[in-house]
C-alpha cells in the first residue's frame, strides 16, 4: 500500500468570478522510504501540491489517500494529529522563533502531542544531534547562520519521528555550500533512518539528491522518472 496516493487531484481558486486551474487531473503514488522531488517553473502548482499533501489545504475534485484512507474521511482532529505526529515540514523561510533558543525550537511541537513532558528534552535532544547541532543547543536561533537555522527547522521537523518530511524549497534561502549540507541532512534521513522525504525545487543541482523527480507543467505531470 502507498504511503501517499493521489487520483485525478485538482485545484482550483475563484477570485472575483476567476477561475484559477492550480492542478489539472494529477495521477501519482508515493511508496514508504521514497525520496521525491518535484519540480517545475513558477506557477507550475508545486507549493499548491506540497499543502495538499500535508494537509494543509484542500482538494477542489479528486482524490488524495494517506495511509490507505482517502483524506476527506479524516475528521478535523484526525488531520490535526496526523499533522503533528506523521508529518514534518522544513520550509524556505525556516519559521523559528529568533529570541528563543535551539532546544526550545525544536521542542515546538511536542507540547501538543501526547508524549509525556518528561521526555520532551530527551527527544528534542536526539533530534538536534542528528543535524549535527548538540554544541548549539543553548544559542539563540538569531545566533545562527541561515544553514544552522534550516537545520534546526529540520530537527523541529524531525522530533515527532514523522512518517514523511515534507521540504519546501528548503535551500531557496543558502548559499551552495549551507544548501549541501542541508542536502546531505535530508537524504541522510532518507538512507539510514528511512523517512519518506518529499521535496519542492526549482534547482536541478538540489532534485539530484532525490530518488525520484516529478515535473510540473502547468498543474499537470511533464515527466515522472525514477532513477
Amino acid at each position: 500500500m502507498p504511503l501517499i496516493e493521489v487520483k485525478n487531484l485538482e485545484k482550483t481558486y475563484l477570485t472575483d468570478d476567476v477561475k484559477t486551474e492550480v492542478l489539472r487531473g494529477l495521477t501519482f503514488s508515493v511508496a514508504q522510504g521514497e525520496f521525491v522531488a518535484i519540480m517545475g517553473p513558477s506557477g507550475s502548482g508545486k507549493s499548491t501540491l506540497l499543502h495538499i499533501l500535508g494537509f494543509l489545504d484542500q482538494a477542489s475534485a479528486g482524490d488524495y489517500f494517506f495511509e490507505g484512507k482517502r483524506m476527506n474521511d479524516y475528521s478535523e482532529t484526525e488531520l490535526a494529529r496526523i499533522r503533528n505526529t506523521k508529518m514534518g515540514f522544513v520550509f524556505q523561510s525556516f519559521n523559528l522563533l529568533p529570541r528563543t533558543t535551539v532546544l526550545e525550537n525544536v521542542r515546538l511541537p511536542l507540547p501538543y502531542s501526547e508524549i509525556k513532558e518528561s521526555l520532551w528534552e530527551e527527544l528534542a535532544g536526539k533530534a538536534i544531534k542528528e543535524i549535527g547541532l548538540s554544541h548549539r543547543s543553548d544559542y539563540r536561533t538569531s545566533q545562527l547562520s541561515g544553514g544552522e537555522q534550516q537545520r534546526v527547522a529540520i530537527a523541529r521537523a524531525l522530533v515527532m519521528g514523522p512518517e514523511v518530511i515534507f521540504a519546501d524549497e528548503p535551500t531557496g534561502n543558502l548559499d551552495s555550500k549551507s544548501g549541501q549540507q542541508v542536502m546531505a541532512i535530508l537524504s541522510q534521513l532518507n538512507q539510514k533512518r528511512r523517512h519518506t522525504i518529499i521535496l519542492i525545487t526549482h534547482d536541478t543541482e538540489i532534485a539530484d539528491y532525490a530518488q525520484r523527480i516529478i515535473r510540473l507543467r502547468d498543474g499537470r505531470i511533464e515527466s515522472d522518472k525514477t532513477k
